[in-house]
């Protein structure tokens, strides 16, 4: 069974080019990795036609998504001749997590106290049972 799940944040906007008329979009994912605090690993991922399409429109630098997806490798020759090996991550779906900019926003809109809101004087402070 090959099958990849992936949650992480785009390094940039996709790289997006048409073979005919079919789209082919290309992100590198920054994904944390789980027990290595400060550690991330940055994956090539690919999507084709509609999948591909979307990502172009809506995946910008930053924005935190899940993929769903296979593992595929591969190799060319380039252009020195030198044969070069390749690893991607085949997106089949694509959800949207958060968005770098959604979240700066949060902490900005951080929910501020009433007007209505009554402060307590200092003094009564001891006599409160839940304080």
């Amino acid at each position: 069974m090959n099958c990849v799940i992936l949650m992480g944040r785009a390094v940039r906007d996709a790289e997006v080019r048409y073979s005919g008329d079919k789209a082919v979009a290309k992100i590198t994912l920054a994904v944390d990795r789980r027990f290595k605090k400060d550690e991330t690993d940055f994956i090539p991922c690919t999507a084709f036609g509609k999948t591909a399409e979307f990502i172009e429109k809506y995946v910008k630098k930053g924005t935190k998504i899940a993929l769903e997806g296979r593992w595929q490798t591969g190799s060319y020759t380039n252009k020195e001749g030198t044969k070069v090996y390749t690893n991607d991550c085949i997106v089949d779906q694509m959800e949207f997590c958060e968005s770098k900019k959604s979240e700066e926003q949060a902490a900005d809109n951080t929910p501020s106290m009433p007007d209505n809101f009554m402060n307590l004087p200092e003094d009564i402070a001891d006599e409160i049972p839940f304080g």
